[in-house]
């Protein structure tokens, strides 16, 4: 008797997609190498945690939760919309920006529609797009580990379905400076939808030349939103809260019809409100995640390992490349201790993501590096 194949029964589409790599818990590490303490620097973490107003939240919170949460987010969408502009309406709040970047894909996208990202990308701005059978086309780094602001705006002239902008870039750290954005905004056709994605949007305030999105696409007329999160910066990971800042009421719409109807738990939307009204325990860990990407860039740099580039960053990580394949040193690090990821697209296989994390963190990992490669 023949036994059925289950993935036959699946769309073609999904059948040939990759797993999205989420890489190794501290749990799986401290297992695997009889450790009792892990740099997690693999995920972008914000490594000083949430604000004291977070903790008093969740710690009230057991008398609530046997009740289903606000299906709208309404408090939450409420206060974004009075620090950002935004009306409520043109908010849309998910489990995680990348869940938003989801419901749009269910909402817009269908077979044989165009999308552009860049390359390398963040995994899911490719797999989900493949999910609803699109086509993904990528645009390449430029010079330096940068963006290529000229061939940005020939793929966005050339009028995709949808444009997935990463600003600033995960996982490279680049970002386009106000001109070129600009010029990106203005070549794409009205019937472009624009994704504007800003997970490490707060750690990219710190540059003078990060353009203000919101102001930039106000005067476009196509369709436009811009997605954000607190897992980074507000140091929420763990609850998964994500939000889109739309140019209509009706792209949050049609995602709330995409949408699980309680995509945000309870302990998500009290966490967050109160992460977005202690945004001074936010700017603080910005700063000094800033001062130390800029600390561990040096350090880095110190070592004189042959071959070794850093991207400029305008987020919470450096990108690494190590002029030679970084599988062998993706692999030693866990043993001593440290949580990073390697890119194993074809054509990054020597490139390496590291995560900022405490000051001594930083340090025992550039030790650790300089030590696996022989630096010095």
């Amino acid at each position: 008797m023949t036994t059925l194949d289950p993935a036959e029964l699946a769309r073609p589409a999904v059948r040939g997609l990759p797993a999205y790599n989420a890489g190794l818990s501290s749990a799986a590490v401290r297992r695997l190498y009889g450790l009792e303490r892990v740099a997690r620097l693999g995920s972008n973490e914000n490594p000083y945690g949430a604000g004291a107003a977070v903790r008093r939240v969740l710690a009230a919170l057991a008398d609530d939760i046997w009740t289903y949460p606000d299906p709208s987010c309404g408090a939450l969408k409420q206060a974004i919309g009075a620090r950002t502009g935004i009306e409520p309406g043109r908010i849309i709040v998910g489990n995680g920006s990348e869940n938003l970047l989801e419901l749009l894909c269910l909402a817009f996208l269908e077979p044989g529609d165009r999308v552009v990202t860049q390359t390398p990308s963040f995994g899911l701005h490719v797999i989900y797009p493949q999910m609803m059978g699109a086509a993904v086309e990528t645009v390449a780094l430029g010079a330096g580990l940068a963006y290529d602001a000229d061939a940005w705006v020939a793929a966005a002239a050339s009028a995709p379905k949808m444009l997935i902008l990463c600003n600033p870039s995960n996982p490279v750290g680049c970002r386009y400076g106000r001109a070129d954005f600009a010029r990106i905004v203005q070549a794409a056709p009205e019937r472009t939808l624009l994704v504007v994605d800003e997970a490490h949007h707060e750690y990219a305030l710190h540059d003078p030349d990060y353009p203000d999105a919101l102001q930039a696409l106000q005067g476009r007329r196509g369709a436009w939103i811009v997605l954000r999160t607190f897992s980074k910066a507000w140091g929420l990971a763990g609850l998964r809260v994500g939000y889109g800042l739309a140019s209509h009421a009706a792209i949050a719409a049609l995602g709330d019809r995409v949408r699980t109807p309680f995509n945000v738990n309870q302990a998500a939307q009290h966490a967050a409100l109160a992460a977005w009204n202690d945004a001074r325990h936010m700017r603080q860990s910005v700063q000094a995640t800033v001062r130390s990407r800029e600390r561990m860039a040096q350090d880095l740099r110190a070592l004189g390992l042959p071959g070794l580039r850093i991207a400029p960053s305008a987020a919470n990580f450096l990108w690494l490349d190590l002029g030679a394949d970084s599988a062998a040193v993706h692999e030693a690090l866990p043993a001593r201790g440290f949580i990073t990821k390697a890119w194993k697209d074809p054509g990054f296989e020597t490139c390496l993501r590291v995560s900022i994390g405490l000051p001594a963190q930083n340090e025992a990992f550039v030790g650790a590096l300089g030590e696996i490669l022989g630096a010095g």
